[in-house]
């Protein structure tokens, strides 16, 4: 068990799959807001929409797991 952690593959593929999540998450919060009827980032901010804010963590949530589990 030891030190395997340190090689550099295993970093280099623990920062190369993090990168791919973070980049397939964005991807799709971007496509959930365009296919809502208004602008999620306006209506969570300057409304103050907390019930849209706790709909959005949770898909985003999802989206996590969901990517997690593939990557994984």
């Amino acid at each position: 068990m030891g030190i395997e952690w340190i090689k550099p593959e295993v970093v280099l593929g623990s920062i190369m799959y993090a990168l791919i999540g973070v980049f397939i998450f964005g991807l799709c919060f971007v496509i959930i807001d365009k296919i809502t009827p208004y602008h999620l980032w306006n209506e969570i901010i300057e409304k103050q929409n907390r019930a849209l804010a706790l709909v959005v963590a949770a898909m985003s949530l999802g989206i996590c797991i969901i990517i997690a589990a593939a990557i994984h």
